[in-house]
């Protein structure tokens, strides 16, 4: 059965299509026609008046929501992460571990591959391991005990997987140079977060094949004129994406603006780094990793008083964005969508509104809040 999609104001992103229809055909986006076509039997029709039409969020930085988190290893978790995702626009996400014993991280992996998408919820597309290689002096809210050197039995394991798919790793700690090479040969993309490490290996890392910044700023090496360290690096190689949370909270917004201005919304990927509080009322809750935080005012902190991932959630970041830079919806929508897509390999395919890419699409109101979320062409939200 096909599904129509009328009246709308579609963005493909690139381009702005008011009054075209998009028509959904065995997953994928089979047509986009000026005005109304034709009806057929059996199509379902979606009245978009009034509504963006826009492709489906890409979240490649999330470890939990509604109370569900990565690190349960189970299905249950992944499909309740799923459902809560799509409520927000999201279509796609990685599904993000933090540093633990090697059983519990690759439990984590195993279940994601185990693990199909609910009918009902956002696609999976992989796992994004974060940590545990990683600095513990710049550690965060990941735990210092767990962090190590890339240890080839176990991440062998990981890639034996094939579903690891993106890796934040510090590449200054030994063995990183030895995992990025191998890895990027089997299609493995990576990140560096939690780092320390100088311009200079940041550098020799890029030219392994590392391609983005997990969370730029937070969690990494800061920028002085005389030494660039890490976030120089971000800043100023043009091989790197830079992911960043947009909740006012992790990054203010002049460095929000500052982070666009170096990169452009080519290279920006918005995230929300949530954990399993994003949805659920300010109070204490289990990180995955057996560490309690914090949640007041919506901030999650540890008690240390660092930061421990968000309770931002995608279409938030959106507008968060647009309020912090003066940038229209369309100018924006890129950093949630084709980016990312473009990051981890799927241009053409995930990001965009095009004849042969897949059928993830978002509906907006007016106020840039979800109406109706479509995953592989099957509608998997609809606000009440």
């Amino acid at each position: 059965m096909r599904t129509v999609i009328v009246g709308g104001r579609l963005l493909t992103p690139s381009v702005a299509l008011p009054d075209h229809s998009l028509i959904l055909d065995g997953g994928k986006i089979a047509s986009i026609t000026a005005g109304r076509p034709a009806a057929v039997a059996g199509d379902r029709v979606i009245d978009a008046a009034g509504l963006w039409v826009v492709p489906g969020f890409i979240d490649v930085h999330v470890h939990g929501g509604d109370g569900f988190d990565s690190m349960d290893g189970t299905p249950e978790a992944v499909w309740g992460m799923a459902r809560f995702f799509a409520r927000h626009g999201v279509t796609s996400y990685y599904v993000t571990t933090t540093s633990a014993p090697p059983g519990s991280i690759l439990k984590a992996i195993e279940t994601v591959m185990t693990t199909t998408r609910p009918d009902d919820g956002a696609q999976h597309l992989g796992v994004h391991v974060e940590g545990p290689y990683l600095n513990p002096a710049h550690c965060g809210a990941q735990q210092v005990e767990e962090m190590r050197d890339p240890d080839p039995e176990e991440y062998h394991n990981w890639l034996e997987s094939r579903v690891v798919r993106l890796i934040t790793i510090a590449p200054e700690r030994a063995g990183s140079m030895a995992l990025i090479e191998e890895a990027t040969r089997e299609g493995v993309e990576f990140a560096v977060g939690h780092s320390g490490a100088s311009y200079e290996i940041m550098r020799e890392a890029a030219n392994r094949g590392l391609r983005q910044a997990t969370h730029t700023y937070n969690g990494m090496l800061g920028l002085h004129h005389r030494e660039p360290g890490t976030l120089g690096a971000v800043m100023t190689d043009d091989r790197l994406y830079a992911q960043v949370i947009c909740d006012g909270i992790h990054v203010h917004p002049a460095m929000v603006r500052l982070l666009i201005r170096a990169k452009g919304v080519g290279r920006v990927i918005l995230i929300t780094d949530s954990i399993r509080a994003a949805g659920l009322p300010d109070g204490e809750y289990d990180l995955g990793d057996g560490q309690i935080a914090t949640v007041r005012d919506g901030i999650v902190r540890i008690p240390s008083g660092s930061l421990a991932g968000s309770t931002l959630t995608m279409d938030a970041a959106v507008r968060n964005t647009i309020d912090f830079t003066g940038m229209s919806l369309q100018e924006v929508l890129p950093m949630a969508t084709t980016t990312p897509a473009e990051s981890m390999g799927l241009s053409g395919r995930k990001g965009v509104l095009a004849v042969g890419a897949d059928a993830d699409i978002t509906l907006l109101d007016a106020n840039l809040h979800v109406h109706t979320t479509i995953v592989a062409g099957r509608v998997v939200y609809q606000a009440s």
